[in-house]
This record gives structure tokens, sequence and C-alpha cells, in this order.
């Protein structure tokens, strides 16, 4: 962990232009920084608009990955359900990362989409070009990506202000108590374990609606339909782990059990529906289960 007092001269800055000054890193990268509750002010995450005083301590809990400008891979297969000037929908299946980064240098969605759409290169951030949000690696379904620098700031915007609507639909372990119900608990990297995430105080505000689809026995099981309405890393995935009811097939949050083997996480992103970013007309896609998942289902009692 690093920590670094704030200078008189940077009193009543933003976090992310404070320590833009103090590392010489990009205010993006600290943006990311942020987002994973790696950046902590008065032991608290700190979210990157937040105005810093002087004397208060900065601690980083991670640095950013150092990742080159990804390049174009025909390889890599891109199922497109909508794209027009400004955007591109594409339905993720499982197993594929979204952009390069740790462990993953190629092969990912980004570089399938330069291969096909070579200006995103242009757009955002030149090491996930045209990426607005993500999904997990297991997690399969709908994400969109901006084309135009104008559909970026747009959709950015639009998801910090929860203007984009993001449905999953989960399969969890037990029964609910009750058949509805919001989750509001804060999320920030795990003190145990560096690549997962948890519910502790200091974290960043996290909220997930759910509602329960389906109630099956033999194992005892609930389907949820479940709503972002932040997008904390593997927020869904801990937020029904924290209130005893993982996602099965979900090992890195106790999900993975005998009585009901899945290869992975049984969470697809099914939903998703916004104003286009330059039109503003109303947009909504929805992608059924994959084969893998649907098949889990028919197999239950």
């Amino acid at each position: 962990m690093t920590e670094l007092p704030v200078p008189d001269a940077l009193a009543g800055e933003r976090v992310d232009r404070a320590l833009a000054t103090l590392t010489g890193w990009s205010r993006a990268e600290i943006g990311r920084l942020c987002d994973g509750g790696d950046v902590l002010v008065g032991g608290r995450a700190a979210v990157k608009s937040r105005r810093v005083a002087s004397g208060e301590v900065i601690e980083l809990l991670a640095e950013p990955e150092e990742t080159a400008a990804p390049g174009p891979e025909p390889g890599v297969a891109i199922v497109v359900r909508h794209t027009d000037d400004d955007l591109i929908v594409v339905a993720k299946p499982a197993g594929l990362v979204v952009h390069p980064g740790a462990g993953h240098a190629g092969g990912t969605l980004v570089n399938g989409l330069l291969a096909r759409f070579p200006e995103v290169a242009g757009i955002g951030e030149p090491a996930r070009p045209g990426i607005v949000h993500r999904l997990d690696r297991d997690t399969s379904g709908l994400l969109v990506v901006a084309r135009s620098p104008r559909a970026f700031d747009a959709l950015v915007d639009a998801i910090a202000r929860r203007e984009v609507e993001r449905g999953y639909v989960a399969l969890v372990w037990g029964h609910l108590d009750a058949p509805r119900g919001v989750i509001d608990a804060p999320i920030g990297r795990s003190t145990s374990r560096r690549t997962r995430m948890a519910v502790r105080e200091g974290g960043r505000e996290a909220r997930t609606s759910y509602e329960v689809v389906r109630e099956l026995t033999d194992p005892d099981v609930s389907l949820l339909a479940c709503r972002l309405e932040t997008g904390r890393t593997h927020q869904i995935r801990v937020h029904l782990a924290a209130i005893g009811h993982p996602i099965v097939g979900d090992g890195a949050y106790r999900g993975s059990r005998s009585s009901l083997p899945v290869a992975r996480p049984f969470l697809h992103a099914g939903t998703l529906a916004f104003a286009h970013p330059v039109t503003g007309v109303p947009m909504q896609f929805e992608e059924p289960l994959p084969a893998e998942l649907a098949a889990v289902l028919e197999r239950l009692p």
C-alpha cells in the first residue's frame, strides 16, 4: 500500500486530478482504480470526483495495469446484435475477456472488435477502446460499445447517471426470504484475496435489485431477475453471496457445489436498455440464455 499526503497546492482538487499530479498516471487510469475501490481517503473508498483537503492521506491499494494498445485479431468471433454509426451492441459468450489486461494480452472482445470495426481504435481509452462497461470473463450477455467519440462520452455519462438499464438472470443457491428486494451494501477490494471483491465498510456504494422468477427443489435453488443500480466489479456475485445465496457455479464466491455442478457462474446479462446516445431514441435488447445455461434449467425438476 502506498500513502500520499495531499500538499497545500492540491487542496480542493478532485481525487483524480490530485493523484494525476502526484503520480503522473492518467485520470482514466486513476478512475479505474477508484472504480475498483483501490483509492482510499480517510480510510474509505473514494470516488474520483471527491475533493481532497491539505494534509489528508490518499492510500493506494493497487497501481494501474501496464497494457499496450491492443491490435486487431480477426480470429476472435464477435456476435453483433446491432450496429449504427455511433454504437455496437454485442452478445458476449462466457469465457471471453472484454479487454486486454494482466494475464490476457490478446484474444479479447476488443481485439475482435478492432478487426471488424477498426475505427473503434480511436474511441475512449487506448488500452480498452470503445468500452463503456464490462462483463466478467465468465458472464455471458449483452454489452454496448461506443463507435464514435460523441457516443462514448454520452454513454459514460448515462451509465454514471444510472440511465442504462442492465438486467441479469442468475440461478442462486437456496430460497430467498422475500420475493423481491434490494441489496444495498458497499463493495471494495477483498483484504484477503486481491483478485476478489467483498462487502466491506469503506467500500463504494453498491445497489442490486432482485426478483424471484422461479423456485426449484432437489436441490433448492432460485432463478432470479437482477438489475444493477450501480456497476461495481463482481457486484451481483458479491451481493448475492453476502446474503447467503451465492450464484450456482461461482467458485470464487462459494457457489460451486457437487449437488449441481455448473462449469461457470450461472449469470447472464439478458437485458440492455438505454436512450441512443446521439438520437435519443429508446433502444432495448434481449438475449436468451445460452445453451449451456438453458440445459441446466432443463435438467432441474
